[in-house]
């Protein structure tokens, strides 16, 4: 799966997990703007992911993590993490 269709199907999956509407988002984005994302036709800036986080309440790296854990078949968590420790050097 491309990183936008994963990306949109985490936001929407985290946001009703959450019990978030998309007009919860109003004081950060338009509620078009969000369904857009959603539907995979808009892609978002660092700086809008980190706000989207932060009205669902999650790490920013939560919603990544979910985006390529569905984007990146045959990965999990453990893998992820793993990976993330060797690129940042870290044991």
């Amino acid at each position: 799966m491309d990183t936008r269709t994963a990306f949109a199907k985490s936001l929407k999956e985290l946001r009703t997990i959450r019990g978030v509407t998309q007009e919860d988002f109003s004081n950060v984005s338009s509620r078009t703007y969000i369904s857009m994302i959603e539907r995979g036709l808009r892609c978002p800036t660092l700086e809008k992911v980190d706000e989207f986080a932060q009205v669902l309440g999650v790490h920013p790296l939560a919603l990544l993590c979910l985006t390529y854990l569905r984007a990146e078949e045959h990965e999990n968590l453990d893998r992820l993490f793993g990976r993330i420790k060797a690129d940042l050097g870290r044991p």
